[in-house]
């Protein structure tokens, strides 16, 4: 349960981060800023879509130690990835 926790955690976040950018940056963000944070959104966005599914698996087999891992490369590569997009731009 804590996965699907988690993954509409970041759903959240990068449904605000999403407006934020379109809205809060719209004029501080060049052209090439605007596309890297689009970037960064979109896969923070598939990144919790992908945590939901981790949950939902989780929730079929619980002891599965694959699922956790899966759970937590999912966590940090929204962090490692979509984080340093988000900086860059």
């Amino acid at each position: 349960m804590n996965w699907i926790r988690y993954g509409s955690v970041l759903m959240l976040l990068g449904v605000a981060l999403g407006a934020f950018g379109a809205h809060g940056l719209k004029d501080a963000l060049t052209a090439e800023g605007k596309q890297t944070y689009q970037t960064a959104v979109l896969y923070h966005l598939v990144h919790g879509l992908a945590l939901l599914a981790v949950g939902w698996l989780a929730t079929l087999k619980p002891a599965e130690s694959l699922v956790r891992a899966a759970g937590w490369a999912f966590v940090l590569g929204t962090v490692l990835f979509s984080g340093s997009l988000y900086l860059l731009s």
